[in-house]
This record gives C-alpha cells, structure tokens and sequence, in this order.
C-alpha cells in the first residue's frame, strides 16, 4: 500500500472511529440520565473529567437512590440488551474485546457492520441501568467494526482489513479514555498473552489514535479523565513497597480472572435461552447494588476517589475509608462477573481500573500506617496499582504504564509504574482474562503462512 493512500485509510479510520466514540458516550450519558438518574434517583459519581449531558443531575447530592428499583433496573438493561444482540447481531453479544481478538487471529478481521450499532446500543443498556462494565469492550467492537467496514467497502486484503481492524480498535480505546498514545499500543498489545506485539499495526493505530482523540475532545473537552495532586517518586526505599503493591495486586489480578472465568462458565453450562442469562446476572448485580449503589455502572468515579485518598482534594471528590476501598475491589469483581460473565454487554477492562484503583488506594493507606516516616500517599499507590492490575489481567504493560499518565495527567510515577507493570506482567504467568488471546504470533493464525 502507498504511503499516502495508507495515512489516508488510517486517518479516515479514526475519523470514523472518532464520531462513533462521541455517539456511543451520547448513547451511554443519556441511557444513564433516564435510568439509574431518573428512574432509581442515584446521581452519578463521576470523575473529574467525565463529562456529562446533565450537569445539574450530576452536581445534585443529599439525594436517597430508590433501592428497590436499582435492585431490579439491571436486570431490564441486561435483557433488553441481550434481546437486541440476539435479534439484530448475535456477534454483538458479551464483552466486545476478546471478540476483536478473535477476529482478528481466526476471522481475518472481519466485523460484521451490524455490530456497530447494535454493540452501542445494548452497551448503553446494560452500563446506562446500572450493569457493571466498563465501555472500553463496546468501543474497541465499535471502532474494530468502522476499521473492518472500511477495508471490506475498498475490498482491501485479508492483511490490510486486520491492519484498519485493529487501528479502529486502537482509536476507539483512546478517544473514549482522552489516552491516545496508550490506545495505539493497546492495539498492538492486546492480541497476545505473551511477551510479542502486532508492531504493523503501531503507526497506523497511533494516526488513527490521534484523529479519533481529536474529534472525541472537541465535542467532551481535552481534560485528563481523572484529577490527582502532582505527587512524584522521591525515595528508592519506596520501591521495596511498591514491590509489595505489585505482589498484592498480581493477587487481586488472578482472582478477578479466576472469579470470572468461573461465572462465565457456569452461565455458558446452564440449559436456559441466551437472553435469559443476562436477566439473572443483572439480578445479581442488582442485589449486590442494593447494598452498595456505587459500585453500580461503569464506577470511574469510584477510580477518582480512590486516587484522591487522603488529600486536599478529598473535600471535592469524597472519601474513601480502608474498608470501603476494600469491599469495592470485593464487589466490583464479582458485580462485573454477574454483569459480562452471564453474556451482557460491556467491557472488562474500566471495571479492572476501578479493583485495581481501590485495592492500590487500600495497600497504600496499611503501608503508610506502618510505615509513617516515608511520606506515602494512597493515591498515588491507587494509580500504579491500576496499572499493574491491567499488567497483570488484560497483559498490556506497555499500555497500561502510559494509560495510567495520560489518563491522570501525572508523569511523575512513571518510574514506580514501570516497576509494579514489569513485575505484576512478570507474576501473571499468563493468566489473562481474554480467552482468545494467544501466547505469540508464532500461535497466531493471522500469521501461519507468513
């Protein structure tokens, strides 16, 4: 492919991908306002650079959300959801990304273009009533199926359609997450579980990366997603901590995969119509939300408490006690595995932000505690957490060290990211939460003949 024609198919592929990106959240924000705002009455915990259609609704506190209706609200948007996919694009169905994946090795990066719309709008559903998911798996389906699209309208070859595939799919993840840099290398990233990239896919991912982010920010703004204080790495003595950070939250890792591994195979061994299983896992996650309304929705909210623990900006955003971090890390595994497991709509990637944000925060506040003389802030222990926690379940340290930076805008852990990425990648032993994910290109399809 000439160098000119090729900038332009990966530019036009961001292009695409970026105005799906701004109607999906469209889709998301207002799913959200007329169900759990309206309907259950619980105002959403947003981040610090989440925009949202409502201002006023989400600005409004002192409000008590209608917990009987929110325990029964996800079970509608799991269903409604499920039927949708299972009428108009049964490809649609489930978390989004670990279908990209194999498309990618075993369909020649072929995405149905029904997949488009029907993947947002279930998506919108099930997130908008209160499933617990992340929307990164729709948009990374969503922005895979404009890249797919577009090489099957140029009747491009197999080679070249994987290439627009997966740059749809890059810009996707970095419009959505204002992280364009970290969405080009997790597309090059995610395909595999081991130590090997897609590097054809880098460049043009990072052009159509950086269109998609463009015209996503001029319609939701250029803010970082998340507000932190500019807290830096000042000692080497915190690096043995934060080698304790990363054991625990390889830990948290492979129980997250195991819990909803786990899930996935008991709803997929269960002898009940396909759209009924939704219904039961949203019923579950509705009981869970009862109790614990937050930790309902995608809950980056939830990721930006836990970044601001123990700082001036507490007074803003809300606080976090030890064992609240703890019981959302707890409930959000198992509230997303109900939610994806039993075959919603929605991603598994934001959900493992938000454990790994809150299980990092609460590392952070038990070592400053024993260790009071070393200045440590739990914040800071939630961000690298995060990273490491996307290390170690969805293996993309590469990704995960730049997302964390951009996604925050604070550069100045780079250096303890890298640390607990490397050594949390390291102790996953290739424990991935996506099951079409292979070991290396060697084990890839996509590349027997080449």
């Amino acid at each position: 492919m000439k160098t000119g024609r090729a900038i332009a198919l990966y530019a036009l592929v961001g292009v695409l991908s970026g105005f799906a990106a701004v109607a999906f959240y469209w889709m998301l924000d207002v799913s959200r306002h007329l169900l759990t705002e309206k309907v259950g009455n619980l105002p959403p915990l947003l981040a610090a650079g989440e925009p949202s259609l409502y201002p006023d609704a989400a600005d409004s506190g002192g409000t008590e959300p209608i917990r009987w209706v929110l325990l029964f609200l996800p079970v509608f948007g799991a269903v409604a959801g499920a039927l949708l996919v299972k009428c108009f694009a049964p490809e649609a169905g489930g978390h989004g990304t670990d279908a990209c994946i194999f498309a990618y090795h075993r369909k020649a990066g072929n995405v149905s273009p029904g997949v488009i719309p029907i993947k947002a709008l279930s998506a919108s559903l099930v997130i908008g009533s209160g499933g617990s998911a992340g929307s990164e798996g729709p948009i990374t389906q969503i922005g895979a199926g404009c890249g797919s699209l577009l090489a099957n309208l140029l009747h491009l070859a197999p080679a070249e359609r994987r290439v627009l595939m997966a740059a749809g799919l890059s810009s996707g993840v970095g419009a959505i997450f204002r992280a364009p840099l970290a969405g080009a290398l997790f597309g090059a990233e995610i395909f595999y579980s081991g130590l090997d990239i897609e590097y054809e896919v880098v460049m043009p991912s990072i052009i159509a990366s950086t269109i998609s982010y463009t015209i996503f920010s001029l319609f939701y703004g250029w803010q970082p997603l998340f507000a932190m204080p500019e807290w830096g790495f000042d000692s080497p003595a915190k690096l043995m901590l934060f080698l304790a950070l990363a054991i625990i939250v390889s830990l948290g890792a492979k129980l997250y995969i195991l819990v909803f591994r786990k899930t996935e195979q008991f709803f997929r061994g269960w002898n009940v119509p396909d759209w009924v299983k939704p219904g039961i896992g949203g019923l579950l996650t509705g009981i869970l939300g009862f109790f614990s309304p937050n930790i309902l929705g995608a809950g980056y909210g939830l990721i930006q408490q836990a970044l601001v623990v123990d700082s001036p900006l507490v007074n803003k955003f809300g606080a976090l006690s030890l064992t609240a971090l703890l019981l959302i890390f707890i409930a959000k595994i198992f509230a997303t595995s109900f939610s994806v497991g039993s075959g919603g709509s929605g991603g598994l990637f934001g959900p493992a932000l938000v454990a790994g944000s809150a299980l990092g925060a609460a590392t952070g506040l038990i070592l400053r505690d024993l260790f009071p003389t070393l200045g440590i802030h739990p914040g800071a222990f939630a961000l690298v957490g995060m990273a490491g926690f996307l290390a170690a379940s969805v293996r993309t340290p590469i990704a995960a060290i730049i997302m964390v930076s951009e996604i925050s805008g604070n550069h100045e852990l780079l250096l303890p990211t890298m640390w607990v990425c490397g050594i949390c990648y390291w102790l996953g032993n290739g424990w991935t939460i996506y099951r079409s994910q292979v070991r290396d290109r060697d084990c890839s399809p996509a590349h027997v003949f080449h």
